[in-house]
C-alpha cells in the first residue's frame, strides 16, 4: 500500500478502487453474516475424514477448538470490525505487509475454493446421490459430468447473483445443516437404544502425537473461515457491530455441529469401516434403518419404507449443505480477488464489479472455469475413482488454504502496532500471543502436510499416507510442494500484472499533491 497512516477507509485509495466500490450494495445484515459463517465453517465433506482417525479425533477436535478456533474468532472479530473494507483478509494482509505479500496471499486464498468446489465438494455430492438414489452404483461417465458440472455452475450462478438474492443459498444451507445434523444426532440415540453402540474406553480418547500430525491439518481446515464475510465488508449494513456478534455465535454453534455428528459416527460404525469420503453418508444410512430397513451381517445397510424416505431427504440436505459451503467460499474469495484487482495487486481486468449485480462476475466465471478444469482433470487422472479424486483434491485444498493464513494471522499484531489510531469496536486480548500461537500452529500443519512425520520419523510407517511407502517420501514431498510453489509464483505474476493500476494510482496522487501545493 502507499506510505502514510493506515485508516479503515483510506483517503489515498486508487481511483479504480473508488470507482468499483461505488457499485457495491449494502444488504448484508447481522443474521445473514451468521448464516454465511455457519456455511463457511461447518462443512460435512470432511466429517468422515476426521472420524476415520478414531476416538482420539474427538479429543483433538475439542483441544483445537480451545487453542485454535477460539483465538481465531477473537482475531477476526477485531480485524473485521476495525478494518471493515471490502476484501477483508486481502486488505488486512496488504496493509500489514504490503501489496506483494497481499497479492500472493490472496491468490492462495482464492485458488483453493474453485479447486475445492470442483473436486471434494462435487464428489461428495455425487456420492450422496448415488448412495441414496442410485442403489450405491457409480454413475456412468456422461452422467457423472452432467451432475457435477450442474453442481459447479449452480454454485457459480449463486455467486454471480446480487447478494440480496445470492445470500439465500447460505441461509438455506445453514438450515440444512441444522436439520441434517440434528436429525442424524437424534437418530443415533434411537439406534443406540435399539441396537447398542460401539463402546470406547477412556484410553481410546487419549491424544497421541501421531494422531495430532494426521488430524491437525484437516481440523484446522474445518476451523478456518471466520474472516470470509469480511470480504464483503462494504456490503454489510453495520460491520463494526455485526461481525463480532456473528463470529462469536457461529463459533459456539460450529463446535457443536462438528462434535455431535463425529461422535455419532464413532458410536455407530467401527473405525475400520469409516472412510474419508463416505463415512458420514454410510453412518446416515445405517442409523436410518431404525425407521425402516436392516443391516446385513457384512455391515451393508438397506433402507425401506420411512427409512428410505428419510434417507432421501438426508441426501438432499447433504447436497444442499456441501453446495452452500462451496457457494459461500466462492462468494467471499472471489470478492477478495476482485478487490486486489482494482487495488493494484492483480490484473485490473479481474477487479471489476458488475453494475447490474454488484458482484465480481468476471472472477466468478473464472472460478467456474477453474472448478470445471479441476473436475475433469482429476476425474481423468484417477480413472474415475471417486475416493482417489476426493483424497487428492482435499489434500491440495487443505495445504493451499492453510498457507494463506500465514499472512492473515500475523496481521492482528502488526496492525495493532502500525495502526493504533484506528477505532476498534472490539479489541482481542493479547494480540501478539494470539498471532504467534495461530501462526505457529498453521506453520506446523503446513510442514506436516508436505512432509508427514517431520521431526519424528518423516514418512515412517505411522505417518506415511495410505498407498505410499517410505522410499516415496521425496516424490510425495514434491507432489505437495510443487503445486504450492506454482501458486505462489502465480500470485507474484498477478502482482506484476497489477503494475499499471499501481502506476495510475501514483500518478493520481502526484497530481493531487501538485494541486494542493
Amino acid at each position: 500500500m502507499t506510505a502514510g497512516p493506515i485508516t479503515s477507509e483510506p483517503a489515498d485509495a486508487p481511483p479504480a478502487a473508488r470507482s468499483e466500490r461505488q457499485k457495491l450494495r449494502k444488504h448484508f445484515g447481522r443474521f445473514d453474516i451468521l448464516f454465511f459463517l455457519l456455511c463457511t465453517i461447518v462443512g460435512v465433506d470432511t466429517i468422515g475424514t476426521v472420524a476415520s482417525s478414531g476416538a482420539e479425533a474427538f479429543t483433538w477436535l475439542l483441544v483445537l477448538a480451545a487453542v485454535f478456533f477460539v483465538p481465531s474468532a477473537l482475531l477476526t472479530a477485531e480485524l473485521g470490525a476495525a478494518f471493515p473494507d471490502e476484501g477483508g483478509p486481502y486488505i488486512w494482509t496488504s496493509r500489514a505487509f504490503g501489496r506483494l505479500a497481499g497479492a500472493v496471499n490472496n491468490f492462495l486464498y482464492w485458488i483453493t475454493n474453485p479447486v475445492w468446489l470442483g473436486g471434494t465438494l462435487s464428489v461428495s455430492a455425487v456420492t450422496a446421490y448415488t448412495t441414496f438414489f442410485n442403489d450405491g452404483k457409480d454413475l456412468s461417465t456422461p452422467a457423472f459430468y452432467v451432475f457435477t458440472l450442474a453442481f459447479v455452475w449452480i454454485g457459480v450462478l449463486a455467486a454471480i447473483l446480487s447478494f440480496d438474492v445470492g445470500k439465500w443459498i447460505p441461509t438455506i444451507g445453514a438450515w440444512s445443516r441444522f436439520l441434517l445434523l440434528g436429525l442424524f444426532t437424534a437418530t443415533v440415540g434411537v439406534y443406540g437404544v435399539r441396537h447398542g453402540l460401539h463402546g470406547f474406553g477412556l484410553g481410546d480418547f487419549s491424544p497421541t502425537y501421531a494422531g495430532f500430525v494426521g488430524l491437525v491439518p484437516v481440523l484446522m481446515f474445518n476451523y478456518v473461515g471466520f474472516e470470509l464475510p469480511s470480504t464483503a465488508g462494504d456490503e454489510m449494513t453495520d460491520a463494526q457491530k455485526d461481525v463480532p456478534y456473528a463470529v462469536f455465535r457461529s463459533a459456539a454453534l460450529a463446535v457443536l455441529l462438528y462434535a455431535l455428528p463425529i461422535l455419532g459416527i464413532l458410536l455407530v460404525l467401527p473405525v475400520k469401516a469409516i472412510s474419508g469420503l463416505g463415512g458420514f453418508i454410510d453412518a446416515i444410512r445405517q442409523v436410518f434403518t431404525v425407521y425402516g430397513g436392516h443391516v446385513a451381517g457384512d455391515g451393508t445397510a438397506t433402507l425401506s419404507g420411512a427409512g428410505s424416505v428419510l434417507g432421501d431427504l438426508a441426501a438432499i440436505l447433504f447436497i444442499l449443505t456441501v453446495l452452500s459451503s462451496g457457494v459461500t467460499w466462492v462468494m467471499g474469495s472471489d470478492r477478495a480477488l476482485a478487490v486486489s484487482g482494482y487495488d493494484g495487486a492483480a490484473p485490473r481486468f479481474l477487479g471489476v464489479i458488475s453494475s447490474r449485480f454488484g458482484t465480481p462476475v468476471r472472477v466468478n466465471v473464472l472460478s467456474g472455469l477453474v472448478s470445471t478444469a479441476v473436475l475433469v482433470l482429476a476425474h481423468e487422472l484417477t480413472n474415475g475413482s471417486a475416493a482417489k479424486l476426493f483424497g487428492a483434491v482435499l489434500g491440495l485444498a487443505i495445504s493451499t488454504t492453510l498457507v494463506s493464513y500465514l499472512g492473515i494471522f500475523p496481521a492482528l499484531a502488526v496492525l495493532r502496532w502500525r495502526a493504533p489510531e484506528v477505532p476498534r469496536p472490539y479489541k482481542a486480548p493479547a494480540p501478539l500471543a494470539i498471532s504467534i500461537v495461530l501462526t505457529l500452529l498453521v506453520l506446523f500443519a503446513c510442514v506436516q502436510l508436505v512432509a508427514p512425520g517431520a521431526g519424528d520419523g518423516w514418512f515412517g510407517p505411522t505417518y506415511a499416507p495410505d498407498g505410499w511407502s517410505h522410499h516415496e517420501r521425496v516424490k510425495y514431498l514434491l507432489t505437495e510442494a510443487l503445486p504450492l510453489l506454482g501458486f505462489i509464483l502465480l500470485g507474484v505474476l498477478f502482482w506484476a500484472l497489477g503494475t499499471p493500476t499501481r502506476r495510475a494510482e501514483a500518478e493520481a496522487a502526484a497530481r493531487a499533491g501538485k494541486l494542493l501545493g
